[in-house]
């Protein structure tokens, strides 16, 4: 049984990444964290290196028999943690394109606000593929109208560390999308509720070899449609945010006023 005061993994979802993945998880274990796997109904090739993978130590491997998507494999994994008594989980990609290294930089953030979202704030470099570069400003402007805020810089980034008990409080109540959509989708609910969000900037470069399921066609569609609900429910919880929004101006007002009446 793990600490349970502050006790974090790391969670990687894995669909056919076999030629990215072990290297993946040998920069993971240098910084000594337990390592969770969730292989989503990989190709024989690369189960069979997710196997090879779970015989190292403080790694495990979770799988879904056919293909659900990264949000699924995400809920999966997350639920997981939990079980074996994990408070946070760190969550990285399995293609490589995250800076491993900053990973105890962010579990320390979250040892020292373990209430809140650690998430990084993705710095690219020119190899950031276009049909990546063009739909981010949309979907950040999305995520700003549903939260009155640009509290979330990054709702893309899936470099972040969950604290585990708001983050399956929600999963227990609400359905999220079971696709990409779900890195965006779970940001904006977490703030909808009030969950503090604490951003890093990260270093983000796409491997020129590696493999990504990102579908322009379909993964936009599920994206217009998660925002499309988004707004309806904004427009319904519309009161109640813009009353938080107010509370937290007044008190930022207040604050300000006390710091000045001291200075």
């Amino acid at each position: 049984m793990v600490d349970s005061v502050f006790a974090a993994c790391v969670l990687i979802p894995v669909f056919n990444h076999e030629h990215a993945i072990a290297s993946v998880v040998d920069s993971v274990r240098v910084h000594g964290l337990p390592v969770i796997l969730v292989d989503d109904g990989s190709d024989p090739s690369c189960a069979h290196e997710l196997q090879r993978l779970a015989k190292l130590a403080d790694v495990t491997l979770l799988r879904h028999e056919f293909n659900r998507g990264k949000g699924a494999a995400l809920v999966t994994g997350l639920r997981a943690a939990r079980q074996y008594g994990f408070t946070h989980a760190v969550q990285v990609d399995a293609d490589g394109q995250h800076t491993l290294g900053d990973i105890r930089r962010f579990v320390d953030e979250a040892r020292s606000y373990p209430g809140s979202l650690i998430c990084g704030a993705p710095q690219f470099d020119s190899s950031m593929p276009t049909s990546r570069r063009y739909g981010r400003p949309l979907n950040h402007a999305m995520v700003w109208l549903e939260t009155l805020s640009f509290d979330v810089v990054d709702s893309m980034c899936g470099f972040r560390v969950y604290p585990l008990a708001p983050t399956l409080a929600l999963l227990d109540s609400q359905r999220l999308g079971l696709r990409m959509e779900f890195d965006t989708e779970i940001l904006v609910r977490l703030h909808w509720r009030d969950v503090p969000m604490r951003w890093l900037p990260t270093r983000v470069s796409y491997p020129h070899d590696g493999v990504s399921h990102y579908r322009v066609f379909f993964d936009n569609v599920h994206a217009v449609a998660l925002h499309l609900r988004l707004l309806a429910e904004m427009l319904v919880r519309l009161p109640v945010l813009l009353w938080k929004k107010s509370l937290r101006t007044s008190e930022a007002q207040q604050q300000e006023e006390n710091r000045n009446a001291n200075a």
